[in-house]
């Protein structure tokens, strides 16, 4: 872990550094972060009718585990490790790959769709959207969702002012310009879609202290900063009559872009 001095100024080298977080917080990732919502899989996926879906950066299964509840056959790549290792154990039946979107290790027209859940601002789009491009099926699918506070809610928004800390980034997952992200259209795909859908998370004060420590920018810095930025999410949840006591539906705004292969 980098410590709160050494992090980082430039900014692709803080993202690169978020972006390996995760692996070693694996269980509390699968234990703590929300799904996706049905009608937002679905829309993802089109018309498409029980598709063999690439889950690229599938991390612990949170994607997944709404794919197979519609019946999908799942194919999963996973860079980290520990991630990998994690879903693997949770989805011992799906065929789980190492690799990473800029080298999907599958065979040309493999799959109808591919979908990255919480990932693609990860990604290095110019190296990627070829090899999504390779793997699909002419009019497969690619979609990228994520699940972000509901900052339309005031309480919301107050936490997200909380729970910034030294290795904060504004604008991290940039989805205010990745429907018109130029590049997409030179790989064979058409202009990307954008829908959202009103999703939410079942927490208690404790619990989604929890989830928030799972996120990027609380894995990165020093022990004390991390410390300190989570003692101050529990005691904004604490004074917070909405999530004072007991369980809470924490509201999400779940985004997702579509696109298709062209034929």
């Amino acid at each position: 872990m980098a410590g709160f001095d050494d992090l980082p100024t430039d900014d692709q080298a803080l993202r690169a550094l978020r972006a390996s977080s995760f692996g070693a917080h694996a269980a509390a990732y699968a234990e703590h972060r929300p799904d996706y919502p049905e009608a937002g899989i679905r829309w993802a996926l089109g018309d498409i009718e029980r598709p063999t879906v690439l889950d690229l950066g599938a991390g612990t299964g949170k994607l997944t585990e709404g794919l197979l509840a519609l019946g999908a056959t799942v194919l999963a790549v996973e860079p980290d490790a520990q991630m990998r290792t994690e879903f693997i154990h949770r989805y011992p039946g799906v065929a789980t790959y190492p690799g990473a979107a800029e080298s999907i290790p599958l065979t040309d027209d493999s799959v109808d769709a591919v979908l990255a859940g919480q990932a693609f601002h990860w990604f290095d789009r110019a190296r990627a959207y070829p090899e999504i491009a390779r793997v699909l099926r002419p009019g497969g699918v690619f979609a990228a969702l994520w699940n972000e506070d509901n900052l339309g809610v005031e309480w919301v928004a107050g936490l997200h002012r909380v729970a910034r800390s030294a290795a904060s980034l504004p604008g991290i997952q940039n989805l205010e310009f990745l429907p018109t992200h130029p590049q997409v259209t030179d790989f064979g795909f058409a202009d990307f879609e954008r829908a959202e859908f009103p999703h939410s998370h079942r927490r208690t004060a404790a619990s989604l202290t929890a989830t928030i420590g799972t996120h990027s920018h609380t894995l990165v810095v020093t022990p004390e900063q991390r410390a300190h930025v989570l003692d101050a999410i529990a005691g904004y949840l604490h004074q917070t009559p909405e999530t004072a006591d007991g369980e809470f539906d924490f509201p999400i705004v779940t985004t997702i872009i579509r696109t298709t292969l062209r034929d």
